[in-house]
């Protein structure tokens, strides 16, 4: 049976959360990573730990995105898997709202999402080869009150991971969109010693997308959804 063999790895959107999970997992398993955000200051210890590459791009803007896909061909190192975790959210009541915020909001839960995902299927499809791996939310299939510019986002990516699978699978290219559904434990939200495991342990997320990864063509997933065993859905 055919078995996926990826060699590199970019992260967009990297923080200290599940995105450093997937770094350390990726570069566990032997891929070269790259990591990119808008700010890099805060990737130091990451990139020491991982081998990791840093990259600094504002995944909304299409010249930066294409920069730095090209600064990693330039160095041999395209990836063959593709992470988009950048996400932005304006909480408050619709009539509250301002327009040009909600925009901001937008381009980088969805549209830039777009413009890695295209980059990465540019490089992808002449190989027949590939994962592009997008990183959704509750709000996705769920929009809830207070949160209308989240859910346009992430109802967005949602949408653009179920077209760029039905598109790009029969192409040998691995789409998967992933549903986090729940609170992601940090350590600025631990877990409450009276409800244990009630947040996602990001390294167990990570270890998802990875066994996501591992999967045989023949049985492919282009939507997982996580959760902690006490979350209501």
């Amino acid at each position: 049976m055919e078995r996926p063999k990826y060699r590199s790895a970019l992260i967009v959107g990297t923080g200290p959360g599940l995105s450093a999970s997937l770094a350390r997992l990726f570069a566990g398993h032997g891929l070269a990573v790259a990591v990119a955000a808008r700010q890099t200051d805060k990737l130091a210890a990451l990139a020491k730990e991982t081998g990791a590459s840093t990259h600094a791009c504002n995944a909304a803007d299409p010249k930066e995105v294409a920069a730095l896909f090209e600064a990693l061909d330039a160095q041999g190192k395209t990836p063959d898997v593709v992470v988009y975790n950048a996400s932005n959210r304006v909480r408050g009541p619709l009539v509250d709202l301002a327009p040009d915020d909600v925009k901001r909001a937008i381009e980088i839960s969805a549209f830039g999402a777009f413009l890695v995902s295209q980059q990465a299927a540019k490089r992808m499809l002449p190989h027949n080869h590939g994962a592009i791996l997008l990183s959704g939310a509750t709000a996705g299939v769920k929009g809830f009150a207070l949160s209308a510019t989240f859910a346009m986002g992430k109802f967005a990516l949602r949408g653009l991971a179920q077209s760029m699978a039905r598109e790009l699978s029969p192409k040998g290219i691995h789409v998967a969109h992933f549903v986090i559904d729940g609170g992601i434990r940090s350590a600025a939200r631990p877990v409450p010693a009276d409800n244990p495991d009630s947040l996602l342990d990001p390294d167990a997320i990570a270890e998802t997308y990875w066994a996501t990864l591992q999967q045989n063509r023949s049985a492919w997933s282009w939507e997982i959804e996580v959760r902690p065993w006490v979350e209501k859905f």
